[in-house]
């Protein structure tokens, strides 16, 4: 361990430099704050016991200019009694501890021992955090559950073929996220990826940013244009929910995909479609196909390689490490040290249902990051929907009582009740618990006595989404 002591008093910086390394520790002396950094800038540092009182640049400048260039060195400020104020001041810019001078050895070596205890830890969860991110990260996709084990090797796999894929998942799971990872690991990677918003734009226009169009192929068409299938050449083409293509589109898509060319609105050449069709969905396709809502052909040609997105909720192995991820991504990007999370409000996030899957959770942590002025992320910082659980509102019809006894109705009451929380919880007890204010071990004794069923609330909740 590598300690710096930055001191203008030679008899201190010999104190010091004696008791670091009676204990083993390897001293590094400055005597400026000009000096200190020079050390940093050349020496892996650990931590460094600083002098607020220098000449030249300040104790204090020291202090913030390492918080910025290495966060992660532990700082110990040396003080006077006379300038405690300014100790405080140091703890709130990010100082591990303060010492008073005149200093006692043992206080001192204390103080060391705790500010490496830091330090070690620092490193620990640095490292700990690169594994997690190595074994369970792909193209930033994060999960260590199976079923995203899975959709990464899925990924690994179908990625250098020349396939079409369907992604499958429910809004907010990230499939935008996976076909940019399928893109990036195929032999297509070094050509464009462009997404196409299927369902934002009418029938016409849609058509035209397709494939293009020449000079007066319609009112307004004054000069000729490329279509994204062009621009989109020897790369990538992701339709983002293809399941709201009008069926006028869908035959044209077809015909690029059997015959690997198109032609221009209003044009007579025929051009190639050198690209790979990778689509998304979050409608059942199967059912646009019975209702005759979407070509059949079309779905078995797109239908090649399916990749199914689980829900967060299916998935909370996941939260831990989905929650440490944009906890760092947005500190980061907000130039902000959040340091941790209250076990409340991680109880809150870890017992949510989150109806807007990744996405969702991706703004709650986002939102407490930015509104954060402790360095903590604690419960008040979350949205409200996190906070408080949904409501259960009792059924509004009368309950029939046409040949049942009062303590039958009150049974078929208390079941419509628990049936309605835990579909408004998606199957989690806990939260079904609060929303009927009791305690989780009544629920679960409550759905025994009435043969609530686990398994029949699943079973709806993994229904397709209509």
């Amino acid at each position: 361990m590598n300690i710096l002591i930055v001191d203008d008093e030679e008899v201190l910086q010999d104190v010091l430099t004696s008791l670091v390394r009676r204990e083993g520790w390897n001293p590094l002396n400055a005597h400026t704050g000009e000096e200190a950094l020079y050390v940093l800038e050349r020496e892996e540092v650990d931590l460094v016991l600083l002098d607020l009182m220098l000449p030249g640049m300040s104790g204090m400048e020291v202090l913030k200019r390492i918080g910025q260039l290495y966060p992660e060195v532990v700082v110990v400020i040396i003080t006077a009694y006379s300038s405690i104020e300014g100790a405080i001041e140091a703890m709130r810019e990010g100082a591990f501890h303060y010492i008073p001078k005149p200093f006692k050895n043992e206080e001192v070596l204390l103080t060391i021992r705790k500010g490496m205890d830091q330090r070690r830890l620092a490193r620990e969860n640095r490292s700990l955090r690169e594994q997690l991110r190595r074994r369970y990260a792909f193209a930033n996709i994060i999960g260590k559950s199976k079923s995203m084990q899975k959709v990464f090797e899925l990924i690994r796999l179908s990625a250098p073929s020349k396939s079409n894929i369907l992604i499958l998942g429910e809004s907010g799971t990230g499939k935008e996220l996976v076909a940019k990872a399928i893109h990036h690991h195929s032999r297509r990677a070094d050509g464009p990826f462009i997404t196409v918003n299927s369902g934002s734009m009418p029938h016409d226009l849609l058509e035209s940013n397709l494939f293009g169009h020449v000079k007066g192929a319609f009112t307004g068409a004054i000069a000729s244009k490329k279509g994204l299938f062009e621009l989109a050449s020897g790369g990538s083409i992701f339709f983002d929910e293809i399941g709201n293509i009008p069926l006028e589109t869908q035959a044209k898509l077809l015909r690029v995909i059997q015959e690997k060319e198109f032609m221009r609105l209003g044009g007579v050449e025929t051009l190639k479609a050198e690209v790979r069709i990778i689509a998304a969905t979050n409608t059942d396709l199967e059912v646009l196909v019975q209702e005759g809502k979407f070509r059949e052909d079309l779905y078995y040609r797109l239908n090649v390689i399916t990749i199914q997105l689980p829900p967060l909720r299916k998935r909370t192995e996941d939260l831990t490490l989905l929650i440490r991820h944009f906890l760092d991504h947005y500190a980061h990007e907000n130039e902000k040290e959040i340091r941790e999370i209250t076990p409340r409000a991680m109880e809150l996030l870890m017992d949510y249902h989150w109806p807007g899957n990744v996405r969702e959770l991706e703004n709650a942590v986002e939102r407490g990051v930015v509104l954060s002025t402790t360095g903590v992320l604690d419960e008040e910082l979350l949205p409200p929907s996190v906070r408080k659980p949904k409501s259960v509102t009792p059924p509004a019809e009368a309950l029939p009582t046409n040949g049942l006894s009062f303590k039958e109705a009150v049974a078929t009451y208390e079941r419509q009740l628990i049936t309605q929380a835990l579909k408004a919880a998606d199957g989690v007890q806990k939260r079904a618990a609060e929303m009927l204010k009791v305690k989780p071990t009544t629920l679960h004794e409550m759905m025994k006595r009435l043969k609530v069923s686990p398994e029949v609330v699943n079973s709806w909740l993994s229904r397709p989404t209509p």
